[in-house]
């Protein structure tokens, strides 16, 4: 019987420093993911107006020389992919911030 009370403060001490893991596991992931996801969009957007410089300029010079311009993907977009991503990317988000506040709440 005098071992319990010792036995329940290290299991108790042991539990504790695995969740503390598993948060800071969590956390970091999440974090990792969105940085990922701002790095990606970034790199988007900063090739955005070169590309859509380079449609203006293919959709030009095929109106000078009287071909038809081929369909644009701008035109024809593959919206349900790309409503999915935004989904996708809205919902880890929300988590991110949902993490985040249950993060704040915890260390005040």
């Amino acid at each position: 019987m005098s071992n319990s009370p010792l036995h329940a403060f290290f299991v108790g001490r042991a539990l504790s420093e695995a969740i503390a893991e598993e948060v800071e596991y969590t956390l970091t992931h999440a974090l990792s993911n969105f940085g990922k996801a701002d790095a990606e969009q970034q790199e988007r957007l900063k090739n955005f107006p070169q590309m859509v410089l380079d449609r203006a300029t293919a959709a030009e010079s095929a109106a000078r020389t009287g071909n038809p311009s081929p369909a644009s993907p701008v035109a024809n977009p593959p919206a349900r992919d790309l409503q999915e991503t935004l989904d996708d990317l809205r919902a880890e988000i929300a988590q991110l911030r949902s993490e985040l506040q249950k993060y704040r709440s915890r260390s005040t």
